[in-house]
């Protein structure tokens, strides 16, 4: 920040000023180093004192070219902190009431409950989409590192009022990732009752506890300890696998990407057959697998049938998966 490189040029003037005025003073007057030291101090901070010894003819013109830019530089300091102080200040607030601004206009958003280092991960992968999203924390100093990145809500997310200010309501998925499984318990519990429909995925560290997130109303658990191993395993045993994953679902080396298309009523595609609908040789996109309420079908066949209300897992490039969404649309 500019001003704060200014009071370290200021800090830093000072203390040269206050080693000329002790060199000054010891070389001049012939007073000890300490003597110097502490008239140096007191002339800059004006407070009056008389000297520490009588001051000869040449001591006097020392001491006026030290009194000028020494206040000059003191009183400069102090309007450069004053600055800083208010603006922090200003700052602060202002961006308080433009964050709760932005959190009163969120609608079909997530509330992401802890920003720890699976919490900051689901909003970034979040925020590359891009989807709306809200991270609540009850930590402030760890809120407050990231608030110039996301919104963030500083809060207890097992109180309903809590919850209530992010408009759960309103929201269309919930993840309750904090460090402990009983207060994501706590979490699933307070959303479910606010919000039946809201979309909830809970974080679990123990095995039991998946359970109980399932029964207090938690749509999906993961574990990351779960997760971890069998990504351990898997890339010993199918690397190639483990790498073609990466690759389409986090970014990594091809733009490519596995994404889910929603296929509505006036969708181009609803009626057709899926090689009727040209989606692979026009669009350059994979289609995977179809879902649909009865189940998933992998790998559909050429003759089968897009239906309204499908969604279709594809895989192709990030543009090409957005073309694709509006034409379903």
């Amino acid at each position: 920040m500019r001003i704060f490189r200014h009071l370290r040029l200021i800090a830093l003037a000072l203390a040269v000023l206050t080693i000329i005025g002790m060199a000054g003073f010891h070389y001049i007057e012939g007073w000890t180093w300490f003597d110097g030291f502490y008239m140096a101090i007191t002339t800059f901070t004006t407070i009056g004192y008389q000297e520490v010894h009588p001051l000869s003819h040449a001591g006097r013109v020392f001491n006026v070219g030290l009194i000028m830019v020494g206040v000059s530089l003191v009183f400069l300091g102090i309007g450069s902190l004053t600055q800083a102080l208010l603006e922090f200040s200003l700052r602060s607030f202002f961006g308080r009431r433009k964050m709760e601004r932005d959190i009163d206009r969120l609608s079909g958003h997530y509330i992401i409950c802890g920003a720890g280092r699976v919490g900051r991960s689901a909003a970034r992968e979040l925020a590359r989409k891009p989807a709306p999203f809200v991270i609540v924390e009850q930590n402030e100093a760890k809120a407050a590192r990231f608030a110039n990145d996301w919104l963030m809500h500083v809060g207890d997310a097992t109180q309903e009022q809590t919850l209530r200010q992010l408009h759960i309501e309103r929201a269309s998925g919930l993840v309750a990732a904090t460090t402990t499984d009983a207060t994501n318990l706590y979490i699933v519990l307070t959303a479910r009752n606010l919000n039946p429909k809201l979309k909830i995925i809970a974080r679990a560290s123990e095995e039991d506890a998946e359970k109980h997130l399932l029964k207090a109303g938690a749509d999906a658990v993961v574990s990351p300890y779960s997760f971890a191993g069998q990504r351990i395993a898997q890339s010993f045993l199918r690397p190639h696998v483990v790498s073609f994953l990466d690759t389409a679902t986090t970014h990594l080396g091809m733009d490519l990407e596995i994404g889910e298309v929603s296929v509505r009523a006036n969708s181009d595609f609803a009626g057709k057959t899926v090689g009727s609908s040209r989606i692979r040789q026009e669009r350059g996109v994979i289609i995977l697998a179809i879902k649909r309420e009865q189940g998933m079908r992998f790998n559909p066949s050429p003759d089968d049938i897009i239906q309204p209300g499908d969604t279709l897992i594809a895989m192709g490039q990030p543009t090409q998966l957005r073309q694709l969404e509006q034409a379903a649309g």
